[in-house]
């Protein structure tokens, strides 16, 4: 019995850090706290919970 090849997957789980500019999967991270766009999960471990937009806007106030 022979099967056919499976196609990829065009499917793509993965966003971008608004912190640090990494891609990382969806689920492994949280919203800026400011905005609420994505903030990798390594940025968060290092304390970062911004944006660099938001960030910015929060060192010209």
């Amino acid at each position: 019995m022979t099967t056919k090849p499976r196609s990829p997957l065009m499917e793509k789980d993965a966003m971008l850090c608004r912190a640090c500019g990494r891609e990382e999967r969806a689920s492994e991270g949280y919203p800026c706290d400011g905005c609420g766009t994505f903030v990798c999960l390594m940025c968060t471990i290092r304390g970062t919970t911004r944006c660099r937009e938001c960030a910015a806007k929060d060192v010209a106030e």
